[in-house]
């Protein structure tokens, strides 16, 4: 298999966005093989819908937006997902043609175990970066995360 140029790996290592990406692609997988291991109905791409919903409801094409991915391969996760009790679907009460989705309270149920998974791999980083570097780490991470949300309400 052809080898990534020395130069395109070292540009790589040093870009903060291609650091956020696979870390958090790691974490992801290593948070569903978790998950996997009690439920093992749930879906790698299932957790890239996860972010967007909440207890209200939200717009599939808002999901679609914001993954960058069709509305009809959202359609699909979310019909996987409904069928697994996840989310349900309700009309839209701005729109009687359109319909939002939101979690199901088993679909709540689910977030706080995910979360419980969540917490329980930070305690493994604890242990291996330290409580102080760790705990600086999501601090910074927070900030950043609030930069980003401002600058994509501006955009």
């Amino acid at each position: 298999m052809p080898q990534m140029p020395a130069d395109i790996e070292a540009l790589k290592r040093a870009s903060l966005g291609q650091v956020l990406f696979r870390a958090a692609r790691l974490y992801n997988e290593a948070a569903i093989a978790e998950i996997q291991r009690t439920n093992p109905s749930a879906r790698l791409s299932h957790t890239q819908v996860l972010p967007h919903l909440d207890a209200v409801g939200v717009r599939p094409t808002v999901i679609a937006r914001r993954l960058g991915i069709s509305k009809q391969a959202v359609g699909v996760l979310l019909g996987e997902m409904e069928e697994l009790g996840v989310v349900e679907r309700l009309p839209d009460p701005s729109d009687r043609r359109a319909h939002l989705v939101r979690f199901s309270a088993r679909g709540l149920a689910g977030v706080r175990e995910g979360l419980a998974v969540l917490l329980g791999l930070a305690g493994e980083l604890e242990g291996e970066l330290g409580s102080e570097r760790l705990s600086r780490l999501h601090g910074d991470l927070t900030v950043l995360l609030a930069v980003l949300e401002k600058r994509a309400l501006k955009g």
